[in-house]
């Protein structure tokens, strides 16, 4: 089976309502490629690595968290914008992208999804566009939460401890979302988790006793765009995959 360009970005933008939001860059459609739609790749990052890996697996269209276009780009075509564009171009594939619309989905979003990986249930939101969550714990301190984050995401995770509290709340927003541990602090979190940290967090965890865990911004972000992706594939016939390209940020 197969669907129209137009019909993709249609179930998506039905899916993940990009006109809510005010984001950092264009979402649905930021590169035109051909009309027809068999087969669907979804990955986190619309980098040289994956355009490649999504050609040699016969995918007419990706789907990205992170796309091509962000405010405050240059916007000449050259080194590697010119690479992933001439690579998109020269075998007509299609690239869609969703970046705060696909954290925020609250069932096949990054924040839902790696909610769902960890056992966590979603009690209330926060923050900027009520992008950030928070929940009950099910981890009593803080060696609990970092080894099954460790051994569900892969790898090692920075932790920079709080007072030693017991962990009642936890709080979590994926990818670079270090800005929003204040409002985890004030909306009455134990425990912050993200992808990032920036160098006032560490002085925050200390002062307030709020325990903060950067987890890896790929990392945390790897489950939304796959989830989306099997969703509307399912919805329009289409065959999908996807395909993680290792990132250590």
């Amino acid at each position: 089976m197969s669907c129209t360009r137009l019909q993709l970005q249609q179930a998506c933008d039905r899916l993940l309502l990009p006109e809510r939001f005010k984001d950092y860059g264009p979402n649905g459609l930021q590169v035109e490629g051909r009309p027809e739609i068999r087969h669907l790749v979804s990955g986190v990052t619309a980098s040289l690595a994956l355009i490649e890996a999504a050609r040699d697996a016969g995918a007419d269209a990706i789907l990205v968290h992170h796309g091509l276009f962000w405010r405050g780009q240059d916007g000449r075509v050259t080194g590697w914008m010119k690479q992933r564009l001439q690579a998109l171009l020269a075998h007509d594939i299609n690239l869609l992208a969703y970046h705060l619309p696909l954290d925020a989905h609250p069932e096949l979003g990054n924040n839902a999804r790696l909610a769902h990986v960890l056992g966590l249930a979603v009690e209330a939101r926060f923050g900027d566009q009520d992008l950030a969550c928070i929940g009950a714990s099910p981890w009593a301190g803080l060696v609990e939460l970092e080894a099954a984050l460790q051994a569900v995401l892969g790898r090692t995770v920075t932790v920079v401890p709080g007072d030693g509290r017991r962990l009642r709340k936890v709080a979590w927003c994926t990818g670079g979302a270090q800005g929003y541990f204040e409002a985890a602090i004030a909306a009455g979190a134990d425990v912050y988790i993200t992808g990032e940290i920036s160098e006032p967090q560490a002085h925050y965890a200390r002062e307030t006793g709020v325990a903060f865990v950067a987890a890896g911004h790929h990392a945390t972000e790897r489950y939304g765009a796959p989830a989306v992706a099997a969703r509307v594939a399912g919805e329009l016939g289409l065959t999908h995959a996807f395909i993680d390209i290792d990132n250590p940020a």
